[in-house]
């Protein structure tokens, strides 16, 4: 990775995450990026602005009325120095301002002053997140194409435990660097199914799979590098979201069947990465079921509602793409499946001992209506990277039905 020469506006809001920032600082500076820092008269009671200025090698501006900076308007040349500006922590007050377009201090103003993107990282108190007046200004933003990143779930330092914290100093080094890539998906609505699903036999038991939910998970991130807004339906794995990725987490097929027809809504792509139940059992037993010795138990089962053709069954359904993970006649069975259900492209693997599933290295052939193209054994964060890029090129192409 690399910045070199990139310019980039830190702006630091009052919050006890302003620590944070003077690591995401280092790191930036670590690749060369040059950065600047203004910092709001708040964040100045938790870290100094000699700290940043020593970090970033670059004087630290917070006051609007600092007549040396000032005196050749250096509002309006720090807004037309950065290519991106990332205010973080964000704290709801900043979010406030910036949703309803104060200029009374530094930061609002170079905000408004601006033509890079902006990208915001929320810091407060999980009941501060969730009140609907801060929710309808991150809204605000989200249409003004602001980009909101995270927060992430977990311990906060008031002592809760909830969705609010900011996201950590590298994977806010890491969307910034993904912001200088070709975000070929810019404003287009994505959505990605990942994961296992789980069909329960009674209160203790299941029939699953034995996908970790890992391809998946890749593609909403390599998704979310392209500039999509994406939006994750996750069976039952341990894995964190993808920062700037919104998550719904489900358990069965049936679940996942409703959570992907509702996300779907006026999306222009989705990625059917989850390995979903075929089957369920036609009955779950209200009570753990007991062995009788020398008797077998037997199972009835009924098929899973099938996801894929419920969308393309939609009279303007999303450019779709399927998996087909196979332990024999890849080639046969994924374009037997492209064609019978109606895809657009079909991403297939094999899968067995030390392939596809519970692995971190993958490999994929992709078939479309008139072509095919392999992409050999890697990393599958590189390999969902080089898959949505040709998803993205066929999508813009016109061989989906919203290019």
């Amino acid at each position: 990775m690399s910045l070199r020469q990139r310019r980039i506006l830190i702006g630091v809001t009052g919050g006890i995450a302003a620590y944070k920032i003077c690591e995401l600082v280092r790191r930036l500076r670590d690749l060369d990026a040059e950065v600047r820092v203004v910092m709001t008269e708040g964040a100045t009671h938790f870290v100094t602005p000699t700290t940043f200025q020593a970090l970033s090698g670059q004087p630290v501006r917070v006051s609007l009325w600092d007549e040396q900076g000032e005196a050749a308007m250096g509002h309006i040349e720090l807004a037309k120095w950065a290519e991106r500006v990332l205010i973080a922590p964000a704290s709801a007050d900043t979010i406030a301002r910036l949703a309803h377009g104060h200029a009374d201090d530094l930061l609002s103003t170079v905000v408004l002053a601006t033509a890079a993107p902006v990208y915001v990282a929320p810091a407060m108190n999980q009941q501060m997140w969730a009140h609907p007046a801060v929710q309808a200004n991150i809204g605000i933003l989200r249409v003004r194409g602001v980009g909101i990143l995270g927060p992430a779930d977990g311990d906060q330092a008031c002592g809760d435990i909830g969705s609010g914290r900011m996201l950590e100093p590298h994977d806010l080094r890491d969307l910034l660097v993904a912001s200088f890539g070709d975000q070929v998906l810019r404003g287009r609505r994505v959505v990605v199914s990942a994961g296992p699903t789980y069909e329960d036999i009674d209160p203790v038991r299941f029939i699953g799979n034995r996908s970790s939910g890992r391809m998946g998970f890749a593609v909403a991130a390599a998704a979310r590098d392209a500039g999509a807004d994406v939006t994750l339906v996750a069976g039952p794995v341990s894995l964190p979201t993808p920062p700037g990725v919104s998550r719904v987490d489900v358990r069965s097929a049936r679940q996942m069947h409703d959570a992907v027809l509702a996300a779907c809504h006026g999306s222009d792509i989705y990625i059917g990465a989850a390995a979903v139940g075929d089957y369920r059992p036609a009955d779950m037993a209200d009570h753990k079921l007991k062995k009788v010795d020398g008797s077998p138990l037997r199972l009835e089962l009924t098929e899973n509602p099938d996801i894929i053709a419920a969308l393309a069954a939609l009279p303007a359904h999303p450019f779709l793409v399927g998996f087909a993970a196979e332990t024999r006649e890849l080639t046969s069975y994924a374009q037997d499946k492209l064609r019978r259900k109606g895809l657009d492209m079909i991403a297939a693997n094999e899968v067995g001992p030390g392939k596809g599933f519970e692995v971190a290295e993958n490999a994929l052939h992709l078939y479309w209506q008139g072509g095919d193209l392999t992409l050999p054994t890697r990393a599958k964060t590189e390999l969902a990277r080089q898959l949505i890029g040709h998803i993205a090129e066929r999508f813009l192409s016109g061989h989906g039905p919203n290019p």
